[in-house]
């Protein structure tokens, strides 16, 4: 499976972004679809997955800013950034679970500027 995260950039605070990224390849069962991002120097955290059920799961910090949604059948998982702040700074990178197989996109990068 190969996950192509696109949608980065720069962005001044208080400005929106959206992300995007497509599962493709053999895929089995892509239960469950996210976002993680790492800051420079931090260790990398949630930001917010979605499953097949359409459940999801926020990070404290971007709950009311962000919203997560999915495209099921197209294996496509999509970020609304709102409301950002510098501290929304990091690579974004796209997470997919495949039965119990869990893959990485590259990333990608957002900068909020003050």
């Amino acid at each position: 499976v190969q996950l192509q995260a696109s949608g980065g950039g720069l962005v001044q605070a208080g400005g929106s972004l959206q992300l995007s990224c497509s599962a493709s390849g053999i895929i089995s069962n892509i239960y469950r679809m996210g976002w993680y991002r790492q800051a420079q120097g931090n260790q990398r955290e949630l930001v917010a997955t979605m499953t097949t059920d359409y459940t999801t799961n926020y990070a404290d910090s971007v709950k009311g800013r962000f919203t997560v949604s999915r495209d099921v059948a197209k294996n496509t998982v999509y970020l609304q950034m709102n409301s950002l702040k510098p501290e929304d700074t990091g690579v974004y990178l796209c997470n997919a679970a495949d039965g119990p197989i869990i893959y990485w996109g590259l990333g990608t990068q957002v900068t909020v500027s003050s």
